[in-house]
């Protein structure tokens, strides 16, 4: 089951000394509900394992899942439940040789053809974006909710939205038949991030009919 809430890290995030302490109160208050991603593009190898392998305690317990972003290497050596791929990482059927099948491989797309040819290659989820401008990508434009809609009628795979969702923002997003949504900035940047995790989660149940 691939969480309906999907929360990334950055550097600067992963940077912060209260970052253990900020990202457990996201696993528990999200639960089986969340997934977090442990991304680090300029942070060391040594770095993203230590910050992943402190959060797995907290994340058994609470049944959440915990992915690193790229680092096949740093899944493997965790024993973690899965990655996510982006443009700069191997391709999925490299990661799933390499994983084998129980592990859950997501891939960041952009486009029709980049979901098609990630479904094909074997990717079980799908990261879809930039739907709206957001600070993170400050050099692309948000495409709006039409372009995902049609990536999550033309994939069978679940699909989740990227790139500037806010809580005003996910009843638009789950219109388009998505999967659920993935944050950064909404939820790191917020005066407190697990209160922000609940808020989004209570979006997605209404959107869902509060399953």
């Amino acid at each position: 089951m691939i969480p309906r809430l999907h929360v990334v890290t950055d550097d600067a995030v992963l940077a912060r000394e209260s970052f253990p302490d900020l990202a457990c109160g996201v696993l528990e208050a999200g639960g089986r509900e969340l997934a977090l991603h442990i991304r680090g593009p300029g942070s060391s190898g040594r770095h993203v394992y230590q910050r992943a392998q402190n959060l797995l305690e907290v994340a058994r317990s609470t049944g959440s899942m915990v992915l690193v972003n790229d680092r096949v290497d740093v899944a493997l050596a965790l024993g973690l439940p899965g990655v996510h791929l982006g443009a700069r990482s191997l391709p999925v059927e490299t990661a799933r040789g390499l994983l084998g099948s129980d592990p859950v491989i997501g891939a960041s797309v952009h486009t029709l053809p980049e979901a098609r040819d990630a479904e094909r290659r074997g990717a079980d989820f799908l990261l879809a974006g930039t739907i709206f401008d957001t600070r993170s990508h400050p050099g692309r434009a948000g495409v709006g909710v039409g372009p995902l809609a049609r990536i999550v009628g033309a994939v069978e795979l679940p699909v989740l939205a990227i790139g500037g969702i806010t809580i005003e923002r996910v009843a638009s997003v789950m219109e388009t038949g998505a999967h659920g949504v993935s944050l950064i900035r909404g939820i790191w940047d917020a005066p407190s991030p697990a209160l922000a995790v609940r808020q989004i989660l209570d979006r997605l149940r209404h959107a869902h009919g509060g399953r």
